[in-house]
């Protein structure tokens, strides 16, 4: 990471010059057909970005968690495709107009940074759904996605690596180019072979080697 603490500190707290909302989940933050109209940092919770397919199914893009800025490309570049933000948790975040983001940015490039770091992150994430979708298998293909979150969100437990955020057999899906029938269909096949257990929407690997080695 190339940001430093005090130059992440010194970011947040320009955020929280700002105006403090809280979200239940399942809120909207930025609502469908709605455009963004202020840059979002959240302190606490979940974030899921998304959009509607042309089939009017909803696409997973990204779960955003604490101390990550939102829509952050709309932020530098004013360009944002219809994307909405829906809270996947209880939820707290800072909300500033973007004329003062990137006013701060101008004035301070020392918290130039932290954004760094983030837009690396939000890069790296991609690219790995980008290969994630070259493995030729649906079964590859979800293990891969599900390593990928364990990686991100991921606790070590008794049980197993738990995915701490609430995953839908249809964001499943739309994330590793499936229906949402064939999703399910693996799901059910790892958690029979012993590999992965499902409850209320969240996943715990069982076997994390074993499921490494089918890649």
């Amino acid at each position: 990471m190339l940001a430093s603490d005090r130059q992440v500190t010194a970011l947040v707290n320009q955020f929280k010059e700002g105006t403090r909302l809280t979200y239940k989940k399942g809120e909207y933050i930025i609502r469908p057909g709605e455009a963004p109209s202020a840059i979002f940092y959240i302190e606490g919770g979940l974030v899921k970005a998304y959009n509607i397919s042309k089939y009017g199914e909803e696409n997973l893009l990204i779960i955003r968690k604490e101390h990550e800025i939102f829509p952050l490309i709309w932020a530098i570049t004013g360009q944002e495709r219809e994307i909405i933000y829906q809270a996947l948790a209880p939820t707290i975040v800072w909300r500033i107009s973007p004329q003062q983001y990137l006013t701060f940015l101008h004035n301070h490039p020392a918290a130039l940074p932290p954004l760094l770091d983030m837009v690396t992150e939000m890069y790296r994430i991609h690219s790995e759904r980008l290969l994630n979708l070259e493995y030729r298998t649906v079964r590859e293909r979800l293990i891969s996605f599900l390593i990928t979150m364990s990686n991100r969100f991921g606790k070590e437990t008794d049980a197993g690596v738990v995915i701490e955020v609430p995953l839908r057999h249809q964001d499943i899906a739309s994330s590793i180019n499936a229906s949402r029938e064939t999703a399910s269909r693996e799901i059910s096949a790892l958690e029979r072979k012993g590999l992965i257990s499902s409850k209320d929407t969240f996943i715990v690997l069982k076997d994390l080697p074993k499921l490494q080695s089918y890649l």
